[in-house]
């Protein structure tokens, strides 16, 4: 009796050993399958990448109006994040978002917000970008006699976290541009209503027919420009991916409009606005709302951050292809590593100026968008000796007249930023 329980104890150890051992081979076995097939995507990695820009080029919408390199963005990086998760199975970890998916969804998240600045994209294109991508690796993979189970569930469940997060990041990405449109245009409405209310407030019944008139045409003029923004405010809830705000472009003659914003801005301000133009008309296709939005934007800003008694100087130059118009303001200047900054949507700052304002205005944000729609650039200058200038560079004949959608996307290296 004692001798089979023996027997049967040397068996039943026998049994778990070579259970242990069968497991280990096995996972060995799909460990080696993971390290192939993630070997056979690095190798192949730049026929994946072509063949899916070829087919989501074919299958998709969107990315008829997107250049090579911008349409594929983060699919190498992407790529790389799946072949690294393939080689992590080496460690036999259970697959999770936090052992194995932390650059993955990074990546993931900058796509989905890059799309979100992309024209024509909707949720529904960014998930087919990635399941296209899911069939190209399946029809690579089992080409090369590389896709097994393991691999199929590996290769699943991080295209199906990248989806959530890309459409999670798409989604929030284009929530984000509408209400900082709707800043902007907040922000900038508080022009014209001041010249209105100072326009009622210097109205007296005994004013020469002459100054009635003109005080009228302020007021008109102010509550126009008001409405016109308004109805901007309404266009922002229906911005789409890449999309800013709209422009109309007309053929007529810039400079009385720079006259009418110095006028208004000398009767609002306590400084002192010189205007220094030509006198012949500059003409072109603009959009002069819109422009005079942004010199309204720019000496705003001057007179919060400049010196109060010092004047501001709008300096108009009419050039054959183009037009310059500068703004300069004398006082502390923009800081270095502010000069970049202040393009940003939103962006805030505690300031240096003596007046502590914290915002240095959204609305330069909408300058350099304005611009490079014009097929223009700004150009920033601000030191302690000469003051700070605003360079607005705009060309004449860039556009034809009509409606087009400014780009919700800046390229901050491409502003012509000069320290001195």
């Amino acid at each position: 009796m004692v001798k089979s329980v023996l027997i049967f104890s040397q068996k039943e150890r026998f049994s778990a050993e070579t259970l242990k051992n069968l497991i280990f081979i096995i996972l060995h076995i799909n460990f080696l399958k993971m390290k192939l097939a993630s070997a056979i995507i690095e190798e192949n990695k730049k026929q994946i990448i072509e063949d899916w820009v070829i087919k989501v080029r074919k299958e998709l919408t969107a990315p008829s109006k997107t250049e090579d390199p911008v349409l594929r963005d983060h699919i190498p990086l992407l790529l790389d994040d799946i072949v690294s998760i393939m080689q992590r199975y080496e460690k036999f970890e259970i697959t999770s978002e936090i052992t194995n998916f932390e650059g993955l969804l990074d990546n993931s998240i900058g796509h989905g917000r890059h799309r979100s600045s992309s024209s024509g994209y909707d949720i529904e294109q960014v998930l087919k970008e990635y399941i296209i991508l899911h069939r190209i690796l399946t029809s690579t993979l089992r080409a090369h006699s590389a896709f097994t189970t393991e691999v199929a569930d590996s290769l699943k469940f991080t295209i199906e976290n990248s989806m959530l997060y890309a459409a999670v990041s798409f989604q929030k990405s284009l929530v984000e541009i509408r209400q900082k449109l709707m800043g902007v245009l907040v922000h900038d409405v508080r022009n014209p209503i001041s010249a209105a209310y100072l326009a009622v407030s210097m109205i007296d019944q005994e004013d020469e027919p002459e100054r009635f008139g003109k005080l009228k045409i302020m007021l008109k003029n102010s509550i126009k420009r008001s409405m016109d923004l308004i109805e901007g405010f309404l266009e922002s809830f229906t911005v789409g991916a890449g999309e800013g705000i709209t422009l109309h472009f007309e053929e007529g003659d810039l400079l009385e409009f720079i006259k009418s914003i110095t006028s208004e801005a000398s009767a609002i301000y306590s400084n002192e606005v010189v205007l220094d133009c030509p006198e012949e008309p500059i003409t072109g296709v603009f959009d002069v709302a819109m422009i005079r939005r942004v010199l309204e934007n720019i000496v705003s800003n001057a007179v919060k951050y400049g010196d109060r008694g010092a004047p501001i100087t709008i300096k108009a130059e009419n050039n054959p292809e183009n037009v310059v118009i500068s703004i300069h303001n004398e006082g502390n200047p923009i800081p270095e590593h502010k000069q970049k900054e202040i393009f940003k949507f939103l962006n805030t700052s505690n300031g240096t100026g003596p007046k502590k304002l914290k915002s240095w205005g959204m609305g330069l944000t909408l300058v350099k968008a304005v611009a490079e729609a014009h097929g223009g650039y700004l150009i920033l200058q601000s030191n302690k000796e000469t003051g700070t200038v605003f360079k607005l560079v705009i060309a004449k004949f860039a556009n034809k007249p009509g409606k087009v959608k400014t780009s919700v996307i800046f390229d901050y290296d491409s502003t012509h930023l000069e320290s001195f």
